[in-house]
């Protein structure tokens, strides 16, 4: 059974301190219509401008993700689209009142219980998939850096980290199912090693941190004169390095903890492809710009899969030939414009016509170089289409259709005798009350000669 898009039941907030910009920051998550994904508005500058969480948006990696659209940013959405994409959610508006998404503990933990406080709901739309069906990579050999996309019924991810640290070791961790997310990676927090601590430190690059969102590692020899100046930064009465090697600041949630945050901002960072992932993801050494880059790939693929032209066999028996389609459809010749119909799932149709020069409206249709008239490409996809939704009802011959809307019409290739049309249909939103909304293309051959999204419902007749 098809799965539905979901949003929030009611709006939740949260406030915090922006980790980088130390700047206190309140964010609110609300509810979304369908297809609307997630969504940044920053309510506090000049008309509320919105930035799609989305790869190509990415503006700067550094020390978080960054995204920028219409002249606003927001950073270090990881952590917070993390928690969205572990809770099912699809549709979800966030207002941020500044330009960096707060901290909090370090972790998705916090944004998760929020969202799951507000509910989830639901909509009547089906949730789309980009499913792996070939492997995708990205690698940085210079880094030791590889990320792996292959093909597998569910999302699910395994990391590795070696960062040559004698404390850290060799990392892995692993997610099978989003399910898990909750329980064994949402409360793992960032991390650093204590000699990038000082660089962002002496660099005022870390206004918010206190030391309690944050796995100090300390891979070094560490004198009491530059822990007291620690201590002193953080405001702190002592810090000390534990035998495991890291500040006293924080006790480890599990021992791969560090590995298991970067799973956790691979799953954030990855919300930037825009769908639902099918596959299996193999991170090694993951990071940010490894991560939106990887994501720009999969979304690459993702788009050269929806501009690829199917595979249609035109010479298959059909599931239907005219005479079964005449005992379907109202429509007898000559407006009867389908001549097969050679698949019918319960979400999508393809039918076939052959376009020949005996075709009633050749004649008086510019004779002299004849072209099927855009109208009736547009009716013989509607057709198409009433097979999907007749098939609802038991007795579809005690049925007529008509048209609601058509909208998004574009021909781009002339239809002339001898060409064979396919026409491919979708639903776009479930049939409700005999209302069906599809979206459609037009083949001939490879390439798309026209498209449409249509709105019909059938009527019983009196």
């Amino acid at each position: 059974m098809a799965e539905k898009q979901c949003t929030l039941k009611g709006e939740v907030s949260v406030s915090g301190i922006g980790l980088h910009s130390g700047k206190n920051v309140s964010i609110t998550f609300k509810p979304a219509p369908i297809n609307h994904g997630f969504q940044f508005k920053r309510t506090d500058l000049e008309n509320q401008p919105i930035i799609k969480a989305d790869a190509d948006n990415v503006v700067d990696v550094s020390r978080g993700t960054t995204i920028e659209q219409n002249g606003a940013s927001v950073s270090t959405i990881e952590h917070a689209l993390a928690a969205l994409v572990a809770l099912g959610l699809d549709n979800v508006l966030i207002e941020i009142d500044g330009v960096e998404v707060p901290i909090l503990d370090g972790s998705s933990a916090i944004y998760l219980e929020k969202l799951e406080s507000a509910g989830i709901e639901e909509q009547e739309a089906e949730r789309e998939y980009f499913v792996i069906k070939t492997p995708t990579s990205y690698k940085d050999e210079e880094r030791g850096v590889e990320l792996i996309a292959l093909p597998d019924d569910e999302y699910n991810i395994n990391v590795m980290i070696d960062y040559n640290s004698k404390v850290l070791g060799n990392q892995h961790a692993s997610l099978k199912n989003l399910s898990e997310f909750k329980n064994e990676i949402s409360s793992c927090r960032t991390f650093c090693f204590l000699h990038e601590l000082e660089m962002l430190l002496e660099n005022n690059l870390i206004k918010g941190g206190d030391l309690q969102n944050a796995i100090v590692v300390v891979d070094r020899k560490v004198d009491q004169e530059e822990l007291n100046h620690l201590a002193k930064l953080f405001n702190k009465e002592s810090v000390q390095v534990k035998q495991e090697g890291i500040l006293n600041n924080v006790d480890l949630k599990f021992p791969n903890e560090p590995a298991r945050h970067k799973l956790l901002d691979v799953v954030g960072d990855l919300a930037l492809v825009g769908k639902r992932i099918k596959g299996k993801i193999i991170a090694t050494r993951p990071g940010h710009a490894a991560n939106v880059n990887f994501a720009k790939k999969i979304k690459a693929s993702m788009k050269s899969e929806k501009n690829a032209t199917p595979a249609f066999d035109v010479n298959a028996t059909p599931l239907y030939d005219t005479v079964e389609i005449m005992k379907l459809l109202p429509h007898r010749p000559p407006f009867l414009l389908i001549d097969k119909i050679l698949s019918c799932t319960e979400d999508r149709v393809i039918g076939l016509k052959n376009v020949t020069m005996n075709e009633p409206f050749f004649e008086g249709h510019f004779p002299g170089e004849p072209i099927m008239p855009g109208v009736l490409q547009v009716e013989a996809m509607a057709q198409t289409g009433g097979i999907l939704v007749l098939k609802t009802v038991p007795d579809p011959e005690n049925y007529l259709t008509y048209f609601m809307k058509i909208e998004k019409v574009k021909f781009k290739q002339k239809v002339v005798p001898g060409d064979t049309i396919v026409f491919d249909l979708s639903l776009l939103t479930p049939i409700r009350r005999g209302i069906c909304h599809m979206g459609g293309k037009a083949y001939v051959g490879n390439k798309v000669v026209m498209e449409a999204e249509m709105m019909a419902q059938i009527v019983k007749v009196k």
